[in-house]
């Protein structure tokens, strides 16, 4: 069963209230029974037009029952629908902690006041979802014919994602469900719906929850998921799903992208704050295995630098030795072992306990001896721990970006003076490009790097040619509005810090440029923004440096799968000079439910 799922009556009635405030919901009053159904209760917007007021003896069959968690309830379906298809059948009861003595196929009336139940509150941004709450029924027989379910396809589907307010709601505008996926999802709120041979596009989570898509040729990767590849396209066809089905009974299938749910998957079509609407399931269809394999890359050359980029998620040395030992295993096996590794989110030694710990020397000791267990190199280490409490990431943990170097392949000059609060410059000594600090940060006191990461730039040496590693992580995408938010277009508003971060790291590049125009720079790392974003265009500004992933097929741009969308968020970029590269995306972690990260690692080879 869908954690996600799981609320508390408190929560229902306190947005209620702030609804009420806010002038979203009429006050309470009565309705006739010989007037209402559900139809009528859903209208033909996302609020109902009867939100607030008490309605009596509404009749429908049960399709669903949630008996766990704090939200539970049940879904009804009127048998006798009426011909707009903007107005849902279909409609939640809610519960609360109280399990309902409904079964499916019971024929009820329902009594109880008409909700609209915000997940996340009002203010998260998101959609609403129609209930009946304070709830009483009355069985009139069991075992009814459910309705069959709307079939969710490509014709049924609009690619339209959503109609464009400008920024603002889409609340009030009347649904068209011929027009939008947004409104069609939304006319089938709490309706029976299914996905036949659906393609999973999201491996199944902690959660219990997997994606799949109900357009099996829209976008399609080369790994099997559906490539988010432009702020117009969001992919309509993406739904999530979850199951009512006790597990005893039937376990929730383990998929990676690329499987499929073969035959049926159908149940509720539901809402939340965790990614939208989702096909509460009381039929999964049969998972059969897509066949996909984690991704190997070759070992470099031996006049070849192999630059990677791994995001280790959360990496402390309280962090279980199977984690260290999967990710060292990566670094030995899947990616050969390569020459500099710029790691992201490696936590300070103690991880979440807040206290004044701030360095990850231990941390990075347990990393490099599982590399060596694995049978890989002797790695060293460089890094500079931050400010404690500035950088961001979970409370307490400090996380930071580090260099990894094979002391047999490359060596790592040292200058000093590189702390938390100086900014690195390019320096010329000698007639030779160099660092005033390496390892040094860039620009660390700028307002840009407000509870993020700050750049980390070191100096290797490589058959004698200096080399210029600048490891990044961008701020995070939190805040944003959702791609199903209420407000269309969503707004994007963490875009803005990303900015003005990519900015700070195409100047300096500029600056070391400026004193060598044939200088080897590599800036990798966790972005957080797609290839075709604002930031990854100010960071290229000027052809100073070129996304690597933009030499890829299409279907192979991706390293992170989100909400069923396969994207990129990390980058391998290089300045003019370096003309020899080879990259690689190496697919071990983002497509797959047993994942050492949430991110794909990635590697370019590059002749210096």
């Amino acid at each position: 069963m869908s954690a996600r799922a799981l609320r508390r009556s408190a929560a229902v009635t306190a947005v209620i209230a702030s609804a009420l405030t806010a002038g979203l919901l009429a006050v309470p009053q009565s309705a006739s029974a010989s007037e209402i159904r559900i139809h009528d209760i859903q209208g033909d917007t996302r609020v109902s037009p009867l939100a607030g007021r008490q309605v009596s003896q509404v009749p429908g069959v049960v399709t669903g029952v949630r008996a766990f968690g704090s939200a539970r309830g049940f879904w009804i379906q009127d048998t006798r629908p009426d011909r707009d298809p903007a107005t849902s059948e279909g409609v939640f009861v809610f519960t609360g902690s109280t399990t309902p003595s409904v079964a499916v196929g019971d024929a009820v009336e329902v009594s109880g006041t008409v909700t609209e139940y915000y997940p996340g509150g009002v203010d998260a941004g998101l959609q609403s979802v129609t209930e009946i709450t304070k709830a009483t029924w009355t069985v009139l027989s069991p075992g009814n014919p459910l309705p069959a379910a709307f079939v969710l396809s490509p014709s049924s589907v609009p690619g339209r994602y959503a109609p464009d307010a400008g920024g603002g709601s889409i609340e009030g505008l009347r649904l068209r469900p011929h027009s939008y996926a947004l409104d069609r999802y939304e006319s089938v709120e709490g309706m029976v719906v299914a996905v036949r041979n659906a393609p999973v596009t999201g491996a199944t989570s902690e959660h219990k929850e997997l994606w799949v898509t109900a357009e099996p040729h829209h976008n399609r990767t080369a790994g099997g998921g559906v490539l988010y590849s432009s702020y117009r396209d969001p992919n309509p066809g993406r739904v999530k799903v979850a199951s009512l089905i006790p597990y005893a009974q039937t376990p929730f299938p383990v998929a990676d992208v690329g499987d499929e749910l073969t035959g049926t998957t159908e149940g509720p079509l539901d809402y939340d704050n965790y990614g939208g609407y989702e096909i509460q399931a009381t039929r999964l269809g049969e998972l059969t295995d897509g066949g996909r394999e984690r991704e190997t890359t070759r070992p470099q050359a031996a006049d070849e630098l192999a630059v990677a980029t791994y995001n280790v998620e959360n990496l402390s040395a309280r962090t279980s030795q199977a984690k260290f030992d999967r990710l060292a295993q990566a670094l030995v096996s899947h990616l050969a072992s390569p020459d500099i590794v710029a790691l992201e989110e490696v936590q300070d030694d103690n991880g979440t306990t807040n206290d004044a710990v701030t360095g990850a020397d231990a941390t990075l000791k347990k990393l490099t001896d599982a590399i060596v267990a694995a049978g890989g190199p002797a790695y060293r280490w460089r890094q500079i721990d931050p400010v404690d409490d500035q950088d961001g990431g979970q409370p307490g943990g400090n996380i930071r970006v580090a260099f990894l170097y094979n002391p047999e392949r490359v060596s790592f000059t040292d200058v000093p003076g590189g702390d938390a609060t100086t900014a690195v410059r390019a320096v010329e000594r000698d007639g030779e490009l160099g660092l005033s600090a390496s390892p040094g940060r860039i620009e660390p006191a700028d307002s840009a790097w407000t509870d993020s990461r700050k750049p980390l730039v070191g100096q290797f040496s490589f058959r004698g040619r200096p080399v210029f590693v600048i490891a990044n992580h961008f701020n995070s995408k939190g805040g944003d509005q959702g791609l199903d938010s209420r407000f269309q277009q969503p707004a994007r508003g963490s875009e803005k810090q990303r900015g003005a971060q990519a900015k700070l790291v195409n100047t300096f590049v500029k600056e070391l440029l400026a004193i060598d125009p044939r200088a080897d720079v590599v800036v990798a790392g966790d972005l957080n923004d797609y290839e075709f974003s604002p930031a990854l265009r100010t960071l290229t500004d000027g052809g100073v440096l070129t996304d690597l992933v933009r030499r890829l097929p299409r279907q192979e741009r991706y390293g992170y799968v989100y909400n069923g969308n396969s994207q990129v968020l990390d980058h391998v970029l290089t300045s003019r000079h370096v003309r020899q590269v080879e990259y690689d995306i190496v697919h071990i972690n983002a497509e797959f439910a047993d994942q050492a990260s949430d991110h794909d690692p990635q590697v370019a080879r590059i002749k210096p």
